[in-house]
């Protein structure tokens, strides 16, 4: 063979080698392609899902229930494309029914049973709808409001939220809030991080969530998305051209009750109801403009019962807000999804609950999830495949408040006891454990019959008991904060987690309330932390024993503010598994005391702090006599 031919062969062998090469790997590529395809597509093929829950909106305020005033055109419009559930109950206030929302688990054992005094946290260890949706490659959102934790590791971020935009605690205003906070051009938390932004609360946390579902739309990734509005939640703070148009509506209107002293009331909280009701139009009119109606799930629910709705009009039923009866727990439940193989839509009768929309979801979405959960499946349901099981028992049960203690106690009412249920089985309802009714002929719970169905009683007392023996060694363990952990240092706390003592209100900061409370903590990390002690936030820079110079709007009231004749500041440090002072510490670090001067807008603490639980005292006075505990404590480990 000539130098040439041996040379043009060994040319033809490389280039063939390549080409097997390229062949191959381009198989390769082409396997991987092709299954990452079908990742990628069974996971767009899941449907995208939003919870819309309002905050103390009840049953009788949407006008497809009736109401005499109020027209809430997409909300019926929703309703007549949606399963609708109309004996669903939720908590009679908010923090429960969020708990058991987030968590499918009965508040007596996910540690949410309050709004406020230490019992609003949801046990860090439990997963949330959130952590389970994103584990199963879904982006997640909330936008208004959590109302489950304040700090870490309770946060929304902490729980499996990609993306926040949130408020703390219990409404805006609240005491942990940013100062003077109205509704409008708020200052509220993006994730972490304190961000400004402009227009009206509502306006903007469904402006922020389709812009969230329109991000994560693009990126081919489902959403759940979970926009819990603040509203109607006092205070009644609306806009003017919604306050007008329900000022109008309630002259028109024709009812029996009508009082003209409640009009400006329900011209503001109606009000802020009309633009959740324009915001669930421009939610929709986005779904379909992006083609995502089909396979998107829609929810629709409120918190609690109305606030309002038994002074004027309640769906023809007793009880409001924070009340056993059915008027403060029992809501409307829509639930839609166009292309989801569901039944027509139509009413559907039979006891259900709150904590039965996460494993319902989980079943719907082709979840995976090692999370157990107290609520039931009702996806067969949703399908025309199977009845609500009409022999089904529920419990309601939640944590009262405290309002009358100024310092913690043992007593408090805010701890849970058996015999503050409701108990729900078909339409009798067991009060209290002391009262019985009958809704199919009293539907206004007026005429106790306790005496005159022993055997009814006999079997929900049976089930109240055994319920509250699987509940009652947790119902009451409180959670701990943590601090000076990487994910939040420095931190604020507030007076919102006092245990057992209600402060959760800017008004009640301004007004001075004289109340003691201690906090529980988890401490992260061993080593000096610095407490720093206020009477008013640090946004504000007001001196300790100062007021603000302007009257402000606090709460939509103009108020002064009151200045407390505070000369000293102390803390006191304790293991709060013992009553004993720590022992490993020189004990001089645990209880200290400081002067305050004339100008200090805080007083500071440096403490040494062993990893492991405290309890945090703190205390204003003035001489001998304590006024009241530090409403602001900021934490940093050094």
């Amino acid at each position: 063979m000539g130098k040439s031919a041996y040379v043009l062969a060994m040319c033809i062998f490389k280039w063939m080698c390549l080409m097997t090469f390229v062949y191959r790997v381009w198989g390769c590529l082409s396997v991987f392609v092709f299954f990452l395809s079908l990742n990628l597509s069974a996971q767009n093929s899941r449907p995208n899902v939003i919870i819309v829950m309002t905050d103390d909106q009840g049953y009788g305020e949407l006008s497809r229930h009736g109401n005499p005033i109020l027209k809430t055109p997409h909300l019926d419009k929703l309703a007549e494309e949606s399963i609708r559930f109309v004996d669903f109950h939720v908590a009679p206030m908010c923090t429960p029914t969020r708990g058991q929302l987030m968590t499918g688990i009965d508040a007596a054992r996910n540690g949410a049973i309050n709004v406020s005094s230490g019992r609003s946290l949801l046990r860090p260890e439990l997963k949330t709808m959130a952590d389970i949706f994103k584990e199963n490659g879904y982006s997640t959102g909330l936008f208004g409001k959590w109302h489950l934790g304040d700090n870490y590791p309770f946060r929304p971020m902490d729980r499996g939220f990609d993306e926040a935009i949130w408020f703390p605690s219990s409404h805006i205003g609240s005491v942990p809030d940013f100062w003077g906070n109205n509704y409008f051009d708020d200052v509220y938390l993006h994730n972490t991080e304190r961000k400004k932004y402009k227009g009206y609360c509502t306006d903007i946390f469904f402006d922020e969530s389709i812009r969230f579902m329109k991000e994560s739309a693009g990126k081919g990734r489902p959403f759940f998305t979970y926009i819990p509005t603040n509203t109607p939640h006092s205070p009644l703070l609306s806009k003017e051209e919604d306050k007008k148009a329900l000022a109008e509506a309630f002259d028109k209107a024709d009812f029996d009750g009508k009082d003209p002293k409640m009009k400006d009331t329900l011209a503001n909280y109606l009000g802020m109801i009309r633009n959740i009701d324009i915001n669930m139009g421009r939610l929709m009119d986005f779904l379909e403009r992006e083609n995502l109606r089909d396979n998107t799930i829609v929810m629709f629910l409120t918190d609690n019962g109305s606030t309002y709705g038994s002074r004027y009009f309640n769906a023809g039923m007793r009880g409001h807000k924070t009340q056993l009866w059915e008027g403060g727990h029992r809501v409307p439940f829509f639930f839609s999804w166009p292309k989801g193989g569901l039944s027509s839509p139509r009413d559907l009768d039979g006891l259900t609950q709150v904590q039965d929309i996460l494993p319902t979801l989980v079943d719907l979405c082709d979840l995976k999830t090692s999370a157990s959960f107290d609520g039931s499946n009702l996806s067969a349901v949703l399908k025309g495949k199977q009845e609500i099981d009409r022999e089904r028992m529920l419990v309601i049960n939640y944590s009262r408040m405290p309002f009358a203690f100024n310092y913690p106690s043992p007593f408090s009412k805010s701890l849970l006891s058996r015999d503050q249920a409701g108990v729900l089985w078909k339409k009798w309802r067991l009060l209290n454990d002391k009262e019985l009714y009958n809704l199919a002929d009293d539907p206004m719970q007026k005429k106790n019959v306790i005496e005159n169905h022993p055997e009814v009683v006999k079997k929900m007392r049976s089930h109240l008991y055994s319920w509250w023996e699987r509940v009652k060694d947790v119902a009451n363990e409180p959670q701990r904060i943590i601090i000076g952990h990487k994910a939040e240092n420095p931190m604020m706390i507030t007076a919102c987690e006092w245990l057992d003592v209600f402060v959760d209100q800017q008004g009640q900061i301004v007004r001075g309330t004289k109340k003691c409370g201690y906090w529980l903590l988890d401490v992260a990390e061993a080593g000096e932390y610095e407490i720093e002690l206020s009477r008013w936030p640090k946004e504000t820079g007001v001196p300790i024993n100062s007021k603000p110079e302007k009257a402000e709007s606090i709460n939509g009231k103009v108020q002064t503010g009151k200045a407390l004749p505070i000369k000293t500041a102390r803390i006191v440090i304790t293991n709060s598994q013992s009553s004993n002072i720590l022992k490993d510490i020189d004990s001089g670090y645990m209880s200290m005391n400081r002067k305050v001067k004339n100008g200090d807008v805080s007083v500071k603490f440096t403490a040494k702090l062993p990893a492991g639980p405290i309890a945090l005292h703190t205390f204003f006075g003035e001489g001998n006599e304590t006024i009241c505990s530090a409403y602001y404590v900021y934490l940093k480990r050094k």
